[in-house]
């Protein structure tokens, strides 16, 4: 049976797991302080740091560093490349560690799993990262010629709960067309056609429904006349809209069991709000629709806000007439990088090679 080490850094801490083929054996999530962060001047700095505190929760739970069949990682940021499972190679290394796409605690992943694939000979891969490019060439045009739309989404979770839409659909996901709706501190909405995000407003950069902790997209006459009226630089003017936007900017929270609390005490601006963030999703998945030219085999409801029955509801009384509709709530991120790397290892699909450019 394979035994893979996952490895999923964010900024303040490595989340880790042990999977015995589609079981997880174990996991933690090592907290990093800032104080111990400091020392650091670049995140790169970093990389012996965290590499010894996975070995030591390895030693910890007794795991044989032998025992590892394969390493898989979250992905940094990289040049836009198509979805799939990619081998770690020199050639990303390099740019991971140089920074060249982006600076980001993900960009340590491929870079401590390539280390400790090297060390042990075993293969190290990385699934479906932020900059996952699929995107059909009328998708990447704008209303303005210098200013292109670029495709940066929730990557590893559509791709995942769509792979598992499609087996509740008893099909596979590259003979479908869905819509996949990730409900988390950004919201985006992918078109997926045969296996393929052919169009996604970029969640990140302010397309697409107002989210927990985003606006969304804005009027621009009205955006550029506040922007000239705050009097701020450019970088703290985008905290407002990503980071301090959407339900934190409205109702003083980016937690939405709070705000259901405030609808169920009576709160009316409580009620408006969620139901126009709901609205603005539906919105969205209409426009997904069109890319698909109707024909949707399923709208699936994932991410951390998929819990809510409250909006799922809502959701599903205005799309529904699209198709069926499945929840399959949360992001376990860990897990979808263990499912990419057992798909590799099995034969089911074949590693994808990083070139430079």
């Amino acid at each position: 049976m394979e035994r893979l080490l996952v490895i999923n850094p964010g900024s303040t801490s490595t989340k880790l797991a042990v999977y015995d083929g589609e079981d997880e054996y174990r996991s933690t999530a090592i907290n990093h302080s800032a104080q111990s962060l400091a020392q650091f001047g670049d995140i790169v700095d970093q990389l012996d740091f965290r590499k010894e505190a996975l070995l030591e929760w390895l030693a910890e739970i007794g795991v044989n560093l032998h025992s590892i069949t394969a390493v898989v990682c979250r992905g940094g940021l990289l040049r836009p490349i198509p979805g799939g499972v990619y081998m770690v190679n020199e050639d990303m290394t390099e740019d991971l560690r140089s920074g060249r796409y982006g600076k980001h605690a993900s960009n340590l992943g491929g870079l401590i799993g390539f280390s400790l694939g090297k060390q042990l000979g075993i293969p190290c891969y990385i699934v479906d990262p932020v900059v996952v490019d699929e995107l059909q060439p009328v998708a990447r045009v704008s209303g303005h010629p210098k200013i292109n739309r670029i495709s940066i989404f929730h990557a590893l979770n559509h791709k995942a709960m769509a792979r598992r839409a499609a087996d509740q659909l008893g099909k596979p996901y590259a003979a479908l067309k869905l819509i996949v709706v990730h409900l988390g501190g950004g919201i985006s909405v992918g078109a997926h056609r045969y296996g393929h995000v052919v169009d996604v407003n970029n969640a990140l950069h302010g397309e697409g429904p107002f989210s927990p902790e985003r606006t969304g997209s804005l009027p621009t006459t009205a955006l550029i006349h506040y922007f000239f009226s705050i009097g701020e630089a450019p970088e703290s003017l985008l905290k407002h809209f990503v980071g301090r936007g959407g339900l934190v900017d409205h109702l003083g929270t980016n937690d939405l069991r709070e705000v259901e609390g405030q609808i169920e005490a009576g709160g009316h601006e409580a009620e408006v709000v969620f139901r126009a963030m709901a609205l603005q999703v539906c919105k969205e998945i209409g426009r997904a629709s069109a890319v698909l030219h109707g024909d949707v085999d399923a709208v699936v409801l994932t991410g951390g806000m998929a819990y809510s029955k409250r909006l799922t509801s809502i959701i599903e009384e205005y799309i529904s007439y699209l198709g069926p509709v499945i929840v399959l709530p949360g992001e376990n991120e860990l897990e979808a990088l263990a499912q990419g790397a057992l798909r590799v290892l099995r034969g089911l699909e074949k590693p994808r090679h990083y070139e430079r450019v």
